[in-house]
């Protein structure tokens, strides 16, 4: 074989395993719970607000998580095969324990664990698509939250039919099997210990900034916990949402589904955007697409207004994490790390705000309405933002 045809064979190789790693990690680990939740309340084995709660403490795993890669140096490798068992594992503890407190537990070591993943995943793939000149491929990484997103809601609200337990435990035993399929893969190349940590950016790098890259710096790690606040009340309720919309429906259980195959194209058209175009242009646009998939299911709460509402929501989800992180590049240059983590830790924020804020909300009031009327108007005004503050550098710029 030839050394492209080599190259090209273990770039798909690391792009697919990076992609079913995610899958695990994110889509099954991190966001089964969305489908599983509306089981479990009908069971009677939680109420809503319980459920916010761990939502919430899932969201604070994957903060915790990402604000420690920096301090971790274990091999890639071992960290994401650690993770994945890890998360397996947590699948299966859901249906075999039984109490809110080992709930509790499982759901916070199961954010750590996706936000380890997460980002040693990514630093690994990427670093064997530059080896195998094969950059492009990066789209396909990032397809695996949705198509893990896809199989928790079409085999989640399936295997819910024998009970929350078989469903959890049904879930877990899949991610066996995902795992053990890419399993030998990450022995692919050289994996020096430490590669994928996140790192701080040098003192030097960071008094090298102009004020304006630091002005830029703040407002990205800002808005970008506007956009982990905005989705994640629908992410973490919409089946629950559209239930109580459509009663009697068999829709609701295919709204979370297409919002997960909705990210796969995001991802890879994502992925292809001109380095050249503005992020904060992009991010602008992505979302106030998410601001309206959120307020079509208050204005059009159909099942035509929750379909477009899910595909408007999702395509742009991995996109607006591409973006940002395309944006701390072009402000910090290889010295983007600690930005990088700023921005996560932001984003990780929003996230446990926003089913805390929802849930008790809900409760009292019996309707989503309002919270997901304030999380799309906290999308809108972080696109707003973010043109404001791409004009008023081109203003800079042009004086």
């Amino acid at each position: 074989m030839s050394d492209i045809g080599r190259d090209r064979r273990g770039a798909w190789r690391a792009a697919l395993a990076c992609m079913v790693t995610l899958a695990v990690a994110m889509g099954l680990g991190r966001f089964a719970f969305t489908p599983m939740l509306p089981i479990m309340l009908h069971e009677g084995k939680l109420q809503l607000e319980a459920g916010g709660v761990l939502a919430s403490l899932n969201y604070l795993g994957y903060f915790l998580g990402a604000v420690s890669c920096a301090a971790i140096g274990i091999q890639a490798k071992t960290m994401v095969r650690g993770g994945l068992v890890a998360t397996a594992a947590l699948l299966v503890g859901m249906g075999v324990l039984h109490s809110f407190t080992s709930w509790g537990i499982l759901r916070t070591a199961a954010g750590v664990m996706s936000a380890w993943v997460f980002v040693f995943a990514s630093g690994w793939g990427l670093r064997r698509l530059a080896e195998t000149h094969s950059p492009a491929l990066a789209g396909v990484i990032y397809t695996g939250p949705g198509i893990g997103i896809a199989m928790t809601g079409l085999l989640g609200g399936a295997l819910g039919r024998w009970g929350s337990e078989a469903g959890w435990i049904g879930l877990g035993l899949l991610a066996v099997v995902l795992v053990a399929l890419i399993w030998r893969v990450f022995d692919d190349g050289e994996l020096p210990s430490g590669q994928g940590s996140a790192g701080a950016p040098s003192a030097q790098a960071g008094a090298a900034a102009s004020p304006s890259a630091r002005s830029d710096a703040v407002w990205l790690v800002a808005l970008y916990g506007l956009a982990g606040f905005g989705y994640i009340i629908t992410a973490t309720f919409l089946p629950v949402i559209a239930r109580q919309a459509l009663p009697g429906s068999p829709w609701p259980d295919f709204f979370w589904p297409l919002f997960g195959l909705a990210i796969i194209p995001g991802a890879l058209i994502g992925a292809r955007a001109p380095v050249h175009w503005d992020n904060r242009l992009l991010l602008a646009a992505a979302y106030a697409l998410q601001a309206l998939g959120v307020v079509l299911s208050v204005a059009w709460p159909t099942i035509t207004g929750f379909a477009l509402g899910s595909l408007l929501l999702g395509m742009p989800f991995t996109a607006i994490t591409l973006f940002a992180m395309r944006d701390a590049r072009r402000l910090r240059g290889n010295a983007a790390a600690g930005l990088i983590g700023y921005a996560t830790a932001s984003y990780g924020v929003g996230q446990i705000i926003g089913p805390l804020f929802a849930a008790p909300l809900a409760q009292r009031t019996g309707s989503f309405e309002l919270p997901l009327l304030v999380a799309a108007a906290a999308l809108a005004l972080g696109s707003v933002l973010f043109a404001v503050v791409w004009s008023k550098s081109r203003r800079k710029v042009a004086l």
